[in-house]
């Protein structure tokens, strides 16, 4: 089986009620209409069979997150029509959709609390997709951590995906994005801060299993490996050079390894070969994000699977990739789909 981990879909009575919520500049609406898969199930369907048999996903909403879109209550409500919706597509279409990861009102700290136990426990939903700040506040503001304590009670996966947008300016002299370095860029960036700051957050330190899936394989992390642990090796020695303590175990570096990642490299075999020796086999998916391209997601399952057929690893690995692995850590059952 291929098992596509991160990919999104919007159901309808989600759509409805977050475009009459949303103000006018977040709805963008002319953008969606150009993604039909993102709406159309039988369109999504048509798509995903072009990947051959065993193709399935575990599905989740798209940017932007509720936070951005309502208040805390109608956030909330939101999350709530989403999960009850994507719960009910896993349930109708099994043979397509085998998990869901739940939404999250992050700017309702309790209800965020009490929709993740509900998804979890009632539900059944099997991850849940936190994006890299909350309201332009960083992932390790005390006033979130009872939901990362949560996550890890659980023992469900965190998808976390990037969430800047062309309001961030690339420079200080400058009130927007340009040439759309905000998404091809930025998204990046914004994936390694936030493995920073969950890691200097301790997170890892606290909840030693929890599993945290970084999108795009991690951002630029493989690569800037050597750069995280020489950079880190100053920091620490100017702390203690001035008697503040870092709060850490273990060496910052150390638990950049302790993510999972995706296998979103756009199709670049180097940059996936990087991301796994970084990771390691048994910490990296399959996933397409689908369906974010100029063909409505052909061409992310096209390269996808093309870069996975010419990655110079074992088949185990693969097979690991493509299956154990979330089978692992979503705790899937062990099985077939009914489409082999």
């Amino acid at each position: 089986m291929k098992i596509d981990v991160f990919n999104h879909i919007i159901t309808p009575e989600y759509n409805r009620r977050r475009l009459k919520i949303a103000p006018p500049q977040m709805r963008l609406q002319d953008t969606e209409r150009m993604v039909p898969t993102l709406f159309d199930r039988d369109a999504r369907f048509r798509v995903m069979d072009t990947a051959g048999g065993g193709y399935v996903q575990i599905i989740n909403t798209a940017n932007p997150p509720v936070e951005l879109i309502a208040g805390a209550e109608d956030a909330l409500e939101l999350s709530r029509i989403a999960n009850d919706e994507l719960t009910a597509l896993v349930a109708r279409f099994p043979d397509r959709f085998v998990g869901a990861a739940a939404c999250l009102p992050m700017n309702h700290v309790q209800g965020s609390l009490d929709e993740l136990d509900r998804a979890v426990s009632q539900l059944g939903m099997c991850a849940v997709q936190i994006y890299t700040d909350v309201q332009g506040r960083p992932l390790d503001d005390p006033s979130l951590s009872p939901i990362f304590d949560k996550i890890a009670e659980l023992d469900v996966p965190m998808l976390l995906h990037p969430v800047r947008g062309p309001d961030r300016a690339d420079y200080p002299c400058e009130h927007v994005s340009r040439f759309d370095s905000w998404r091809v860029i930025g998204w990046l960036y914004d994936t390694v801060a936030a493995m920073t700051r969950l890691v200097f957050s301790g997170v890892f330190d606290r909840h030693p299993g929890i599993k945290i899936v970084t999108h795009h394989l991690g951002g630029f992390a493989p690569y800037a490996t050597e750069r995280i642990r020489e950079g880190y090796d100053k920091f620490l020695k100017a702390a203690h050079s001035r008697n503040e303590p870092v709060g850490l175990k273990n060496h910052p570096h150390d638990y950049f390894h302790q993510f999972y990642a995706d296998t979103i490299t756009i199709g670049s075999v180097p940059a996936l070969t990087c991301g796994l020796e970084f990771f390691g086999a048994d910490r990296v998916l399959f996933a397409t994000d689908m369906p974010f391209d100029t063909q409505g997601g052909r061409k992310y399952i096209d390269v996808a699977l093309q870069a996975m057929s010419e990655l110079e690893a074992t088949a185990g690995d693969k097979h690991k990739i493509f299956e154990l692995n979330a089978r692992k850590i979503f705790r899937l059952p062990a099985g077939e789909s009914n489409r082999d």
